[in-house]
């Protein structure tokens, strides 16, 4: 395993770090890398590692989430899969034709994804769930890579502002010509399209700032634009 580590647990930037979509073993950001360790301790069944995308390698939705959660995403190593945040997004991709069942518990669960997959902005579960600008900007490779395979045509769903702007930098766009808001259409010069959720987290959902109506908004207008009808009314 390479480690990056440096002072005052800092991130160590090296320009020879290859730029996969994945890389199990990144410990670039050291802070991350060292409350992963701490976690594992206190959850030794917890896979606390960075956590990779997963879908459909050739999907034309691809959906930007900001990281992993504590018990959820860094427990079992599947984006949203055991997350409360993933209650709500399963649900809503089932509904409309992109998940083969409504809920994500366990990896070991025989769920799959059609034309859609799921990325973070950060790999790593971040204390607090809350990343630094550097720790975000650190795995911008990682997410640049990942977006790099959407063909001509395809769709960007970005699950609240630090992945509408990570999905900007990892893109090479100004953040400033496109401006983050709930239900937002943003068309990139690159003809992909860029839609803009608010996060499907506990705290949005419990407070009403995202409904599942409002969700199930979003994902209408992003079926209108890839041509696609929802798999139940």
């Amino acid at each position: 395993m390479t480690r990056y580590e440096g002072k005052k647990g800092g991130i160590v930037p090296d320009a020879a770090i290859p730029t996969p979509m994945y890389d199990a073993s990144c410990r670039r950001c050291v802070r991350l890398a060292r409350f992963l360790d701490e976690v594992r301790t206190a959850y030794p069944t917890y896979r606390c590692l960075p956590v990779a995308p997963f879908g459909d390698a050739a999907a034309r939705l691809v959906i930007v989430g900001l990281a992993p959660g504590m018990h959820g995403a860094n427990a079992t190593g599947r984006p949203f899969t055991g997350d409360f945040a993933g209650i709500l997004l399963y649900e809503t991709l089932h509904a409309y034709g992109y998940a083969s069942s409504p809920l994500s518990r366990t990896i070991d669960d025989p769920l799959t994804l059609v034309d859609c997959r799921i990325t973070n902005s950060v790999k790593c579960l971040p204390p607090e769930n809350k990343p630094t600008p550097a720790e975000v900007k650190m795995c911008n490779d990682y997410l640049a890579a990942d977006l790099a395979t959407l063909a001509p045509g395809g769709v960007l769903l970005a699950l609240g502002r630090i992945a509408h702007e990570a999905a900007l930098v990892a893109l090479g766009l100004r953040r400033s010509e496109y401006v983050f808001a709930h239900r937002a259409r943003h068309v990139l010069p690159t003809g992909t399209v860029l839609f803009d959720s608010y996060h499907c987290s506990r705290y949005n959902t419990n407070t009403g700032r995202l409904t599942p109506a409002m969700f199930r908004a979003v994902f209408d207008d992003i079926a209108i634009e890839l041509g696609r009808e929802r798999s139940r009314p």
